[in-house]
This record gives structure tokens, sequence and C-alpha cells, in this order.
């Protein structure tokens, strides 16, 4: 059966979508928000496969896609369950993997490097909104009983992809600096930058 018979249907003109039961609401009820954000960050992951050096990762970004997509699922059908404790615990088994080949991390990560490092954080960024998102719905009505864990792994699991990225090219991760601030704030004021020792 073709799902997508009519493109253009004016149905939403009025400032209201529906879901797939066909009951309508308003465009900025919290569940269309977040089915928003989730697409976003589909969308996001779409841009990130495209990246070459993801190469060894599409085959686990398409499976998360697809999951994406039950979840969006879910949100659309209130009530019904998509995402399963095994979605939850792939994306945690890679971490632990990726992780653990992972030089350790003494500290924080700034959200650049080469383009396919940034457009990882880009997402894991996404997907912490699309996680607040749905953390919103969940003061009011429940959510289905994977749909924040998964979200909140996803959110590590590019976090992580983005150190793994920035290792397999050579070390385009970039770090923090603690002394930074001394740096400028010496050169804001004419003094010299204060050294160890």
């Amino acid at each position: 059966m073709s799902r997508l018979t009519r493109i253009v249907t004016r149905t939403g003109d009025s400032g209201t979508t529906a879901l797939a039961d066909g009951s309508r609401m308003s465009k900025s009820a919290l569940r269309i928000v977040a089915m928003g954000e989730v697409d976003e960050l589909n969308s996001q992951l779409g841009l990130l496969a495209a990246e070459a050096t993801l190469l060894p990762e599409i085959a686990r970004l398409e499976d998360i896609q697809h999951a994406l997509f039950d979840l969006g699922g879910e949100l659309a059908m209130p009530g019904v369950q998509l995402l399963t404790r095994e979605d939850v615990l792939g994306l945690e088994a890679d971490i632990s993997a990726w992780n653990a080949a992972l030089p350790i991390l003494d500290e924080f990560i700034l959200p650049a490097g080469s383009r396919a490092v940034a457009q990882t954080h880009v997402a894991r960024a996404v997907c912490r909104r699309a996680e607040r998102a749905l953390a919103a719905i969940m003061l009011q009505e429940p959510l289905a009983n994977f749909s924040l864990p998964f979200a909140n792994r996803l959110s590590d699991w590019l976090f992580v992809l983005a150190r793994r990225v920035g290792v397999r090219e050579g070390g385009t991760v970039r770090y923090w600096s603690r002394t930074r601030r001394e740096r400028v704030a010496g050169g804001a004021t004419g003094a010299e930058p204060k050294q160890d020792g």
C-alpha cells in the first residue's frame, strides 16, 4: 500500500498535525516537538554517514536510523512500543568495545576537529535536545519503556564515536585547555601568562 499518495494536503495549515491514529494536536505540542527533534537527529546521522571516514560504522549508523524511525513511530502512536532492550544494549556494547580501545580521557573535548568529527558532535548535541524533549513528555504522560534510555545511550555512543573517528584520522580530537583563560587574560592586560614552576 502506498503510504504517500498525497504530499500537499493543506491539513496542517491551521497549526495542527495528525498522529498515526488520526487524532490531531497542535504542532507546538511536546509530542510533536519531540518527533521533530528525532527527525532532525536522523537527518544529521544521514549527513554523518556521507563522510568517507565513517565507512566502518555505516552499517551501525543505518541500524540506528531505522531505530530512530521506530522511536518516531512510538511518538506517533502513544501506547505502542517498538524499541527493545536489545536496541539499548547494542549501543552499550559498542560504547564499551570502542572506549576500551581509546586512550584514557583526561580532559574535556571541544566539538571540533575534522569535518567528520565536528559533524558527529553536531549529531550528539541534537540527540541531547531530542532526549530533553522526550524527558519533557514524561513529565506529563508515560513513554514507551526504552525511548528515553535509547536516546541517552545514543548521545554517549556519538561522543565515543567522535573520539574513535578522531583517533582513526590521526589525532583530530581537540581538547579544552584549562590554561587558555590565563593566557587570554594575560594578553588582555599586557601581563605575561603564568608559567608552571
